[in-house]
Order: C-alpha cells, then structure tokens, then sequence
C-alpha cells in the first residue's frame, strides 16, 4: 500500500567522538581486502567507522547500518512509498482487517517457518520482547520514541502480534516498521534486558534473520559477514562474503570507488560538488543519489558545557549564559550564509533550506529565512550584548561571546565551519571550531565526552532526518522528556537540552490527532516554532546523501525510508 493511498483511506474514513582532532585523508586507499579479487565478495566502506551491531543501542547512523544486514523489521517503506513485508506476512490494513478501524491497534500476520541464524525459531514472542527491551528504561535504547504510544504488545499466537495503541494513531505503521523497527531475539537478549544491556556479547556478535551474519567484528575497523545459511529465500543473498570497512574520509571513500575501484560501495560520499563530479569521470562507478529527509542543521546548546554539576557538563539545570536569549539565536540564525554554503560547497546535492521536516513534500514548511549580518547585530545590540572593552568581542555582564563549534571530521564540514566563524566573527562573536573523528562524533558510548549526545560544546553540526513518512518520532526530539542525561546514558535525542512547555503541549495534540490533513498543518506549525519562533535550531541545507557504486554491482535500490543496505539480498555483480 502506498503511503499517500493510506493517507486517502483514512481521510475517507476520517478516522484516521578521547578528544580527537583529526585531518581526513585516512587509510582507505591503502585498503586490501582479503577477497578483493573474488566476485562473490562485496566490498563497502564506511568513512564513519561502525563500533556497535546493536540498532537500539546506536546514536550513529553508521551502527544502525551496519546492523541492517543482520536484523530485520517487520516491514519497510521503499522510495515509492510502498510498504514492503520482511517479518511479516502480509502488510496490514482496514481492508484486511489488521487495522483497527478506530486505528487502536494493529495486528501483524508473521511469516511461517523464519528462523535464527543460529537455526532457533523466530516467532511473536521475539516481537513482544523486542517491545519490552526497547521500552524498559534500564535499557536505554535509542529507539524507544518510537515506541511511547504503545500500550500493549501481545502474541495472540506464535506468528500473530497486536500491538494496541494508548490512543486511536494514524501512525500505527511506526513500531517495528523500518529503520528503528529491527527485532532482536529473545533468546539471546532476554538476560540483558536492564542496566546490563550494554553488557551483551550480542552487541558485536548479532544473530538476526537477515541475509548476512558476522563472521569477524573489529569495532571501528573491519566487519566481515558471511551468508546466512538459515536465510529464508532460497539462492539469496548473491554475494556470499561482505568485506566492511570502516574509517578514513568521504572522499577518500569517493575515491576508492570512483576511481581506484579498491571497493564496491561507498556510503554517504559527502564531498564537494566539483570534486564528485570529476572522480564520477572517470567511468568504474556512479554516484546513487539517496532521496530522502536529511537536513545538515546547527544544534544549540541550552545548557552551559562550562559548568559541571552531578558529574556532567551540558546539565539539563543549568542554563547556557547567553543561548538561552531568544535574540541571540535569531541573530545566529540571520548570520548563516546558507545560500553560499549550498552554492560552495553542495552543488546540485544541497540547497538552502529554514525547514525542519522535508519530506514527504506535504510537510514542508517552507519556513522562511535570510541572510542579513546587519539584522542580525542589530539584534544583540539590542539584547545588550556589546563589545564593551573594545577586543572584537562583544560581552555582557562579564561574560564574552565565545562559542566552541563541532562537528565530525568531514572537508564539506569543516568548510562549512569556516564560513561561519567568518560571518560570526563580523559581527562580533568568536567562535573556536573543533573537529572530531566520525566515529568517535556519532558514537554512543556513554563514557565518551566527545559525542554528540555529552555536546560538551555551544554549537554542533551533523545531519539527520525522520526515517519514517509520519515524523512524530522526530518531532519528538525537541520535547522536555527527551534530554539526553547522564540518567539516561546520554542516549535520549533531545542532545540539544531544549525545553520549552509550548512545544511539548503542540507535541501532545499531535499525537492526539487522527485527522491527516489537521496533523499535516500541526507538523508545520511545529516545524516553524522549532525553526523560526524559538529557533531552538537552525536548519542549514536540505541535502541528498549520495552513495558512490561500481558500475559492476546491480540491485541497489535506496530509500528514504531505511537503511542503504536494506535490500542487499537483491544486490549482485553485474558479469
């Protein structure tokens, strides 16, 4: 069923990263795999290295991906907007009689005879503890946002789950569905479900019903898959080995592929318009445009990282000294130059954009913006914060604007930060611009101050997106609940530490609406009181994420909606 078909039954039914500071250019092109020369090997590079094969255990997109080949969901959106079945039997709806037609629950057929790579079968009640993992907060798993709108999920047989909904959801395709919908077994999990969870042997060593298992785990270096031979499509996958690796810089991944052809896939080549273009010239490989939501944005840092209380800097309780002024972040977002960012440095892979929701096309915003570093000190002047000893700086009651600015090690980044310290820097803010290693940036691991979700820094720079076409879990992200603590392992979204009752009253009427056409208006309106109103953060470019593949390797078919290896069973060397 296509999504916008769904959206018109239910309108007719109207019921509906150690601090690290490091230059790119790592070890790629001096990469040998092992079965380099073997055409039943896939080679993939990964410029941010993977460090954990747990997707709910993840804050990184390069650790949900790498989990991709091994776990699977119950379903799938490709980039028509079509459901596609993986677990399940069939898709649910009305019709069928696995949607309720008060939308309160949905009930899920599951496909007889899938087992474990390990050969255990899988069955509803894997469902139901996958459930019960991700919502039990002693887990800490990144993808219960997902999840808060479930009352219960029962087995009402070994291949039948219902999942009933606290209230009537048009979203009821949410849970188990997609990116943050992979199962994991109970018999492998079931002892570490609770503050051990991170404990989990499984983490590095999954066993899923995907198309691939593990073979050999080096986090942050190597993965090395092989077949699953439990998989339950019989001749798939067509590659028997997966060579992963992690590490070095987009465009020296870019390169590998484009023009050595030292590998077969090239994750998220983020590099310079020109410089894409003229590797794509050389005629081994092609770039595959990812279609999709992402949007690089500015995060803000509601809290002061300079003042450490109950053994954690960026306390929800301790306020920043000046990015709590709403004055201050409308002038920051006025002295964005998003149009020459686009122009410089994205080429037709990005444009300027003030949206926090892109896709699908009915949500967007189209929030205004503009480039103007006179509004924008005119601003501060106003809020009080002027240069008042004449150093460059301006500053108010004692304290000066400084800002430290991060991002991950990537050239598009860090140019990207170079044009505004510049801009900032007119107008009278210092910004000191640290870079860090990708995988030391998006990883998860709770004793590491240089992640994105400790943001021990005033500024940061990443890009992400809903992965699902109904963005309630991503508007979620801005609401109070959501802080990433040290309560909760840092692993919450919200690592911008915003908090604004307005907001999460908005959210709540969201989730209460089962009018498509009312929710689409309330997702805007959120969207400009995130971006606009309260410029609790400053979207940047609406960008694609373009993948780079040998001209040998047929079968990839990316979508917004999942992973980039979500259908790796179907890919194949072209003879």
């Amino acid at each position: 069923m296509s999504f916008k078909r769904l959206k018109m039954q239910l309108v007719k039914l109207r019921l509906l990263l150690i601090p690290l500071f490091v230059v790119g250019g790592l070890l790629v092109h001096h990469w040998v795999p092992a079965q380099a020369q073997a055409d039943d090997t896939l080679r993939l590079l990964y410029w941010q290295a993977p460090t954990l094969l747990n997707p709910h255990l993840s804050t990184g997109t390069k650790d949900f991906e790498a989990s991709r080949l091994v776990y699977e969901p119950l379903a799938s959106f490709d980039a028509r907007g079509e459901m596609v079945p993986f677990l399940a039997a069939e898709i649910p709806s009305i019709e069928n009689g696995g949607v309720a037609e008060d939308l309160s629950s949905v009930t899920w057929k599951l496909k007889s005879g899938v087992t474990w790579a390990d050969g255990e079968p899988f069955t509803a009640d894997d469902v139901v503890f996958t459930y019960e993992y991700i919502s039990n907060p002693e887990v800490g798993a990144i993808t219960s946002e997902y999840y808060t709108d479930i009352a219960s999920v029962e087995a009402l047989d070994p291949t039948t789950v219902k999942i009933t909904f606290k209230e009537p959801t048009v979203a009821w395709f949410v849970p188990f569905v997609g990116t943050n919908g992979m199962i994991i077994p109970k018999h492998i999990f079931e002892t570490y479900n609770g503050p051990n969870s991170r404990e989990a042997p499984a983490n590095l060593a999954p066993i899923g019903t995907g198309p691939y298992i593990t073979e050999d785990v080096k986090p942050g270096d190597v993965i090395v898959y092989v077949a699953n031979e439990n998989f339950r499509e019989e001749g798939k996958p067509f590659f028997k080995r997966v060579e992963l690796k992690g590490g070095g810089d987009a465009t020296s991944a870019a390169r590998a592929v484009l023009q050595t052809g030292d590998a077969d896939y090239a994750w998220n080549t983020q590099v310079e318009a020109a410089v894409l273009t003229q590797l794509e010239a050389t005629g081994i490989g092609r770039i595959v445009p990812k279609p999709g939501p992402n949007m690089e944005r500015i995060v803000i840092n509601f809290s002061d990282p300079n003042v450490e209380r109950d053994g954690q800097r960026s306390h929800k309780d301790v306020p920043h000294p000046f990015l709590t002024d709403l004055n201050v972040r409308k002038a920051l977002s006025l002295a964005m130059d998003r149009q020459t960012i686009a122009d410089q440095l994205y080429g037709v892979a990005g444009t300027p954009t003030n949206d926090y929701v892109l896709s699908p096309e009915n949500l967007r915003a189209n929030a205004p913006w503009e480039f103007n570093l006179e509004e924008a000190a005119k601003l501060l002047d106003e809020a009080g914060w002027v240069d008042s000893n004449n150093n460059g700086i301006r500053d108010k009651d004692g304290v000066e604007m400084r800002m430290v600015f991060q991002t991950s090690v990537n050239p598009v980044r860090q140019k990207t930060q170079e044009i505004i310290k510049q801009d900032l820097g007119k107008i009278g803010i210092d910004l000191e611009l640290k870079s860090i290693d990708a995988s030391i940036f998006f990883d998860s691991e709770p004793n590491n101050p240089d992640n994105l979700g400790h943001f021990y820094a005033d500024l940061q720079m990443y890009t992400t997106g809903n992965d699902n076409p109904d963005p309630t879990g991503y508007m979620r992200r801005y609401i109070c609940e959501e802080i990433a603590q040290k309560e909760n392992n840092w692993s919450s979204a919200n690592d911008s530490r915003y908090c604004n009752p307005a907001y999460d009253a908005m959210y709540a009427e969201l989730v209460a609406m089962t009018d498509p056409d009312a929710r689409d208006e309330q997702v805007k309106k959120m969207n400009n009181f995130l971006t606009v109103e309260d410029v609790a953060v400053i979207p940047l470019i609406d960008r694609a994420s373009p993948a780079a593949a040998a001209n040998s390797i047929e079968g990839i078919d990316l979508t917004p909606w999942d992973l980039e290896p979500w259908n790796i069973k179907d890919w194949t060397r072209k003879s």
